[in-house]
Parts: structure tokens; C-alpha cells; sequence
């Protein structure tokens, strides 16, 4: 692996970096102990090779993100392409997949082991070009060999009968239960492939529990795949279903619609003190005595408009909150707001083309405001520090 970094390689290399090979950072088992980081703001060949390998690579799994990055930048270094241009008239545009998205490093070198986004449609046919082999409407865009050797295990990662992180890993595919296979994102991105049943199942989510959506499959669909005859019809049940699909919403945000105090808050402007996070000011906007408001934070220098509800959420765009806010500066994005006490604004917010919810806690004390954020993501829920502001003179 080496080799393609000649510039980037530490003044002392150690023997089990000099062994690390291409195949081991398919097989997530490039000798780490420690995952390094992946964020779009550090991750570079420069910093993965320097981390410690402890172990002899091949011998040791470990999930590793900036693993699949460095695959990313080594298809960059020979072919001058991102692998992102690199797959756009191989796979994309083959299988007509429309506006795919994703993130960079602060180099240009796509993230390649998360920020990719698209439409469930579109990663149910990568599934079901997996399950064909390679092949796609008579062309072969991936040789059928790839495919059985990525989709096989190709390392162990556990023991365990019931989980679906414990079944072996191929080329950067999961192993499952009941002899299937699967790409797996955060927070529950799916695609089942079940090679014997000729099902794929693809999956958008943002949820903590991955394995609870995989049981629902195993217990609740894999059973009936192994039918001869077709169900029968169930008109109540199709029904029933119908009107639970009709009526799927996400909570807005909870409390009262106003408050005594909300008038002498609305409209000012609460600055904060120097903090990592770049938050420079807070203002609730209202032209209608708080039957809507506008969150308008000032973020690095930039300012973020997002409509608020109350009791339903209200659309816009915004930055992505959770960094790479210069990448992906018109996020669809929904508000809602609500009075959880006299000096307390709730908002709740969902960057909903994204796993990514954010609740923002405002406590308002006369001129002085304290600002908590909880983004709940998928994988960790992050509790930001607590910020304080002070209303702008």
C-alpha cells in the first residue's frame, strides 16, 4: 500500500505498516487497534499512515472508515480521477443513477467510506446488480469473479449466531445471517442481497438499533420468500397498511405555543462568546407574534435562515449542521419549535435527505442565553458543550 505514497510515508516506517496491502484495507483488517478518524477536516494518506499498526495486517479486523478512504485516494493517484469521476460512466450512469452525492476531505479526495448519498431506488439497483452477477441489461459492469470474491467471507469478525456483524466480511460487504450478504451505512443504510431467494432489500434509516431493522427482514420477510404459491389477497390488511403509511409522521417539537417572555425575545439578536463550534449569534424572527419563527444563527461568518413551526414543521434549506457546511450549503432542512417552559425554547430541526436530526435548547435568562445542541446521530448521539450568549447592544 506503500508504494502509492511515497511522499506521504512517516520518516520511520514500522514493519507492519511496510506489509499493509491493498486487499487488507478491503478486508477492514489493515492492523490497527484503534479506528482512526475519518472527518473530512483530518483524514489524509499523510495522517492515516502515521497511526499506529499494532498488529500484523490480515490477522487483526477492525472497522475502519479511513481505510476506505485511502482506497479512494490510491484510485485517485493512479488513475488522476476521483473515484467518484472514475465510476460515473462505469456504474452511474449505467444504472441511470441520479445526482449521486459525495463528500470530500479538505484535500478534494472524496470521502468514499461515508458522505455519499442517494436515493433508495438507486441503491437497490447497485443491490440488484450484485445480485445479477455484475451484469446489467447485457453488459458486464463488474466482473462476475469480483463479485463472488466481495461478496464471500474474507475474514472473520466474530462468533456471535445472531448478529449480522459477526457472519464475516468480504470486500467491503457484510456478511449475514442466513447465507446472505449486505452494504451497510450508518444509522441503518441498507442492501440486502439474498442470492437464493433472488430478493434484493434496500433500506433508508436513522436509527441507533441496526440489527432491529435487519430482525425485521429475518423474521418477517426471509420466511415468506421461501413460499411456492403466492399469498392470497388481503384487502383489510393492504388496508390497514395503506392508512399507517398515510399517517407516518416525526414528532414536532413539544410545549407551549408562546410565552409571558417571548415578546422581549424575539427579534434580538444574542451574540456568543468564542466557542469551536463558529457559533456567533442566535435571533428567533417573527412577524406574526410567534405563530412562526425563523431560527437565523450565525455560523463562521455565515448566516443560516431556517423556518420554524409550531406544531408542525416547516421546510427550507440550510448548511449541513453537522460539518461540511461549505460542501453541502442548501440542505433540505424542516423546523419546528415549541415553549418547554417560560425561558425555554425547543427547536428541533432535520436535515431530512439525511439520517442527521438536530434539537437545539435555548434558556433565556434577561440579556443572557445559555444554547445546548443534541445531534442524534445514527451511530453516537453528540451532546455538544454548552454555549453562552448575551444580547447584542
Amino acid at each position: 500500500m506503500l508504494q502509492f505514497f511515497p511522499n506521504d510515508a512517516p520518516t520511520n516506517v514500522s514493519a507492519n505498516l511496510k506489509a499493509m496491502r491493498v486487499r487488507d484495507l478491503l478486508i477492514m483488517s489493515t492492523g490497527h487497534q484503534d479506528e482512526p478518524s475519518a472527518g473530512a477536516d483530518i483524514v489524509s494518506a499523510k495522517y492515516f499512515l502515521v497511526q499506529p499498526v499494532p498488529h500484523l495486517p490480515g490477522t487483526h479486523f477492525k472497522y475502519n472508515t479511513a481505510a476506505t478512504f485511502m482506497l479512494a485516494a490510491i484510485i485517485q493517484q493512479v488513475t488522476g480521477q476521483t473515484v467518484f469521476d472514475y465510476l460515473r460512466p462505469r456504474l452511474f450512469e449505467p444504472l441511470d443513477i441520479d445526482r449521486p452525492l459525495w463528500g470530500t476531505n479538505f484535500q478534494g479526495i472524496p470521502l468514499a467510506g461515508s458522505g455519499m448519498r442517494a436515493r433508495t431506488e438507486d441503491i437497490l439497483k447497485l443491490g440488484q446488480l450484485y445480485l445479477q452477477h455484475g451484469r446489467w441489461q447485457g453488459q458486464q459492469l463488474i466482473p462476475s469473479n469480483w463479485v463472488a470474491m466481495a461478496t464471500t467471507r474474507q475474514t472473520s469478525n466474530g462468533s456471535d449466531p445472531k448478529s449480522d456483524w459477526n457472519q464475516g466480511y468480504g470486500y467491503h460487504f457484510w456478511r449475514c445471517q442466513n447465507g446472505a450478504y449486505r452494504g451497510d451505512g450508518a444509522g441503518g443504510q441498507f442492501i440486502v442481497v439474498m442470492q437464493d431467494q433472488d430478493t434484493v432489500v434496500a433500506l433508508n434509516s436513522g436509527l441507533k438499533d441496526m440489527q432491529s431493522v435487519l430482525n425485521v427482514i429475518w423474521d418477517k420477510l426471509f420466511p415468506g420468500l421461501h413460499l411456492l404459491a403466492p399469498l392470497p389477497p388481503n384487502p383489510d390488511g393492504d388496508e390497514r397498511l395503506r392508512d399507517q403509511l398515510a399517517h407516518l409522521r416525526i414528532n414536532p417539537a413539544q410545549g407551549a405555543a408562546t410565552s409571558p417572555l417571548a415578546a422581549k425575545i424575539f427579534n434580538r439578536k444574542f451574540v456568543f462568546s468564542s466557542n469551536d463550534k463558529r457559533f456567533e449569534s442566535v435571533t428567533l424572527v417573527t412577524s406574526d407574534a410567534g405563530k412562526m419563527l425563523t431560527l437565523t444563527l450565525q455560523i463562521d461568518g455565515k448566516e443560516i435562515a431556517i423556518p420554524c413551526g409550531y406544531n408542525e414543521w416547516k421546510k427550507g434549506q440550510s448548511s449541513l449542521f453537522l460539518g461540511k457546511r461549505n460542501q453541502f450549503p442548501d440542505e433540505l432542512t424542516a423546523g419546528t419549535f415549541a415553549w418547554a417552559g417560560d425561558d425555554t425554547c425547543t427547536i428541533k430541526l432535520d436535515t431530512f435527505e439525511t439520517p442527521y436530526p438536530t434539537l437545539l435548547t435555548l434558556k433565556f435568562n434577561n440579556d443572557d442565553v445559555t444554547l445546548e445542541a443534541d445531534s442524534d446521530v445514527p451511530s453516537k448521539t453528540s451532546k455538544w458543550p454548552q454555549l453562552t450568549g448575551r444580547a447584542a447592544k
